[in-house]
């Protein structure tokens, strides 16, 4: 335990007594000040997996997307509760194999979080899917490139869309930033978002990773629909 833990461990029951431990999405009470109730964690799915995109690209989620997994993308995204994004994360973690994390070639997999539009950026604050990549960053899974991807045009949401309006929603919306080309060309990616429904999305973005040479791309995702 270093300094820093060490402070920490001697604040928290400091913490604990002005910040009574709390469930983030019932509200009930809990023992520490991270974590979910027995009920919300009883609520959770595990997604089943790994599933398959096209083809070509795995795709790896924590869990199903249901209502309490649903209530934490909410509540981290909209809610700005960015204290989930470390309990999210280690549920990512573990979803993710030692061989994906580490990448095909022995390098660290590079983490490339699926980006926003800079307007959406503006008005959030934060890129939840950037937040998610830096927490699995810091338990060592793969190495950070939180800016390797730009999302040139806002496009509407793709919910309720079909297949065609989607891939004409997205067509050219997803580049990749010139001064991270070189560091991606060659690399086994992690694409990194909060959920994963139709993959459109996440198809633009790994074929914009593709084209810039990655070596292999992969989605890790906290929830996974269907």
């Amino acid at each position: 335990m270093d300094i820093a833990d060490e402070i920490k461990a001697g604040l928290r029951p400091v913490v604990d007594l002005v910040y009574p431990p709390r469930c983030p999405l019932c509200g009930a009470p809990l023992a520490a000040q991270s974590g979910l109730c027995i009920d919300c964690w009883s609520g959770l799915e595990q997604a089943e997996g790994p599933g398959d995109h096209g083809g070509t690209t795995q795709v790896f989620a924590a869990s199903r997307y249901n209502e309490i997994s649903r209530q934490m993308v909410l509540n981290l995204k909209h809610g700005r509760k960015l204290a989930l994004a470390p309990l999210m994360a280690r549920m990512m973690a573990h979803a993710a194999p030692q061989t994906i994390a580490t990448g095909e070639s022995g390098t660290n997999a590079l983490l490339v979080p699926v980006p926003l539009h800079r307007l959406r950026l503006w008005e959030r604050g934060f890129n939840q899917a950037g937040v998610l990549a830096r927490e699995l960053a810091k338990l060592n899974i793969g190495e950070l490139c939180v800016d390797a991807l730009i999302r040139s045009k806002r496009t509407p949401s793709l919910g309720g869309l079909g297949r065609e309006e989607r891939s004409a929603a997205l067509d050219g919306a997803i580049q990749i930033r010139k001064s991270r080309r070189r560091a991606v060309a060659g690399r086994d990616v992690l694409l990194i978002d909060d959920v994963y429904t139709s993959g459109a999305t996440s198809t633009a973005c790994a074929q914009t990773l593709f084209h810039s040479g990655a070596r292999s791309v992969r989605v890790l995702c906290f929830a996974r629909a269907g």
